[in-house]
């Protein structure tokens, strides 16, 4: 999509388009576009309309019922975030006192509306006229245009004295191809761009990648990971007077009633004890992995590491968590293919669930060697145990 087409939706034969295209989105392609066509839309709009259709149905994971009047593209989809968080971010920012925002690189502003909700002034900035123009129409669209305004331009020439906050997401994926940016120093803006900020505004916040190497995080900065219903979604740099821990891991659940949320900090240089499996296994969400806080959520569980380098956890007892997963052991096993199956076959497990931390092995083609039959579930836990290839048959617990 370029300016013109996105001009020519913004019309009230756009609108009507739109809402067309929103009835035929989730079909063949083909046929709506037929649909679309035989209703008079001209085809250069119906592409338009049908290409916003069908990301609105997507974005609904991620913003709920607000997606129907959003306009995304694709890239900026992939890079927004989700609504459950943006939420929570925009609440810690304005407990912390933040009344005036720059969202530099807000893309198609999830995050700034998520803040504008809050009662924040934001003023968002975006390199890319397209994307610029888009968050401009949801801010409207929200209802927010009075909170949230929009300039297209470098983000990085932006008077950050304006304001008493500032929120960075820098561009993580190569401009026309879309492919992943992994270096930080090819990010847009630049890393030393994005990490000078903190020096230049009181509360700084900045959206990395999940994967951020530790050595990557500013001293004095609190680094947090979050996940969505046990999925790593982001992680992010609080800075200057937001820094509260050196780590957290943060996870919300938002599928089932109200959204809820727990935290584990520490240090995230804390190493757990290591000793041999015992009764039941811990499998740390993701978050709690990534936020090196493995050894804060041992201690919490009495539970000890078999290998120093795997983050599984293993205790005597089914201590209730919501960090981690736990399943009982049932079996410790030298791994071996032959011996596996036959044990699997002997107890009639025709149904097997694979988990694997320090295992090459590919589950679903070990899934397939295992040849299984039988009417009983069993869950395998592919690791190493002092540096040995073993498996682990568990059944798990109730949640």
């Amino acid at each position: 999509m370029d300016l013109e087409q996105f001009a020519a939706l913004r019309t009230p034969e756009g609108s009507a388009a739109l809402d067309a295209a929103a009835r035929v989105a989730g079909g063949d392609p083909l046929t709506a576009a037929a649909a679309l066509r035989s209703a008079g839309v001209p085809a250069g709009l119906a592409a338009a309309a049908l290409t916003q259709a069908e990301l609105r149905r997507r974005a609904a994971g991620k913003f709920g019922p607000a997606a129907s009047g959003m306009f995304l593209t694709r890239a900026g989809l992939e890079q927004a975030t989700r609504g459950v968080v943006a939420r929570r971010r925009a609440e810690r920012l304005r407990g912390a006192g933040v009344a005036t925002l720059a969202d530099l690189g807000c893309g198609l502003g999830a995050d700034a509306l998520a803040a504008a909700r809050a009662g924040i002034r934001v003023y968002g900035v975006e390199a890319d006229p397209l994307t610029a123009a888009m968050a401009a129409a949801n801010a409207e669209a929200a209802g927010l245009a009075d909170l949230f305004t929009v300039e297209c331009g470098d983000a990085t020439a932006f008077d950050v004295t304006r304001v008493d906050g500032v929120f960075c997401d820098p561009a993580r994926r190569k401009a026309g191809t879309g492919r992943r940016i992994f270096d930080p120093n090819a990010y847009s803006p630049p890393w030393d761009f994005v990490t000078g900020l903190a020096e230049r505004v009181p509360h700084t916040v900045v959206k990395v990648a999940p994967g951020l190497d530790h050595a990557l995080i500013p001293a004095g900065a609190e680094a947090e990971w979050v996940s969505v219903d046990g999925d790593l979604v982001e992680a992010a740099l609080w800075c200057g007077a937001l820094a509260e821990v050196p780590r957290r891991a943060t996870l919300l659940r938002e599928k089932e009633g109200p959204v809820t949320a727990v935290q584990l900090t520490g240090s995230g240089d804390a190493e757990a004890p290591v000793g041999r499996p015992r009764r039941f296994l811990y499998d740390p969400d993701p978050a709690v992995v990534r936020a090196h806080l493995v050894a804060e959520l041992a201690g919490e569980l009495d539970a000890t590491l078999a290998d120093p380098s795997i983050a599984y956890l293993y205790g005597d007892e089914a201590r209730p968590t919501p960090f981690a997963r736990c399943l009982e052991i049932t079996d410790v096993l030298p791994f071996s293919l032959k011996r596996l199956r036959a044990l699997l076959r002997e107890r009639r497990v025709g149904r097997v669930e694979i988990l694997k931390r320090g295992s090459a092995l590919e589950p679903e083609k070990l899934r397939r060697d295992l040849k299984l039959a039988g009417d009983e579930a069993a869950s395998l836990v592919l690791t190493r145990v002092a540096g040995a290839p073993t498996v682990l048959i568990c059944r798990p617990l109730p949640a």
